[in-house]
């Protein structure tokens, strides 16, 4: 998995609350188990009209969103089924990093198993960071110090689970903590066989 540590971007703001997983990615486009190709299925109904012609006042198609990595929305962000593509759909568009007054659990979850980094963040300090937004200024967020730094070179910090922080860090995942573990797996598999032997017959 890919570490997450700064990044500076511009944002973009959805001022939208209770955007579900539905919306971030609609249910037929979840055919696929592949983590890319779906960026450009990122909420779809929202982009395209019914003929699949691109709404030109919608915020993800106009320039400012084209090289964003960070997303700012409304309270529960996330919401909805449990699909992962959510998740997969943002990063693929080029988004590492979403902003938001509170996150559906499992969209939350699933974020840190991808690389994606969610932060829950009051709505007076979103409303100062918009600021930036509408001066067309820079964001930088830095993980390891847990601080979004405004382009005035304010600024905020922000919570989070440091379990779920150094996971990002170091680029782990379930998977890649399960592989920290190989060696103590393997000798367990080795007692294992010499104790209960009729196990592997």
């Amino acid at each position: 998995m890919k570490k997450f540590t700064k990044i500076t971007s511009n944002a973009v703001y959805l001022p939208m609350s209770n955007v579900d997983t539905d919306m971030i990615i609609p249910k037929q486009f979840l055919k696929t188990i592949v983590r890319t190709g779906l960026g450009k299925s990122l909420f779809y109904e929202l982009r395209f009209d019914e003929s699949g012609n691109q709404r030109n006042d919608f915020i993800l198609n106009q320039s400012s969103a084209k090289e964003s990595k960070i997303l700012i929305s409304g309270n529960n962000f996330g919401c909805g089924s449990s699909r992962e593509h959510a998740v997969w759909a943002l990063s693929d568009f080029g988004f590492e990093c979403v902003i938001a007054p509170s996150f559906a659990d499992i969209f939350y979850n699933n974020c840190f198993q991808n690389g994606f980094l969610p932060i829950q963040l009051a709505q007076n300090h979103i409303e100062i960071i918009l600021k930036d937004i509408e001066s067309k200024l820079t964001i930088t967020v830095d993980l390891q110090n847990q601080v979004i730094i405004r382009g005035n070179k304010d600024k905020i910090n922000f919570e989070i689970d440091t379990f779920k922080k150094e996971c990002l860090l170091k680029g782990l995942d379930n998977i890649g903590l399960t592989l920290k573990k190989t060696s103590k797996i393997a000798e367990f598999e080795s007692n294992q066989k010499k104790q209960s032997f009729w196990l592997y017959k």
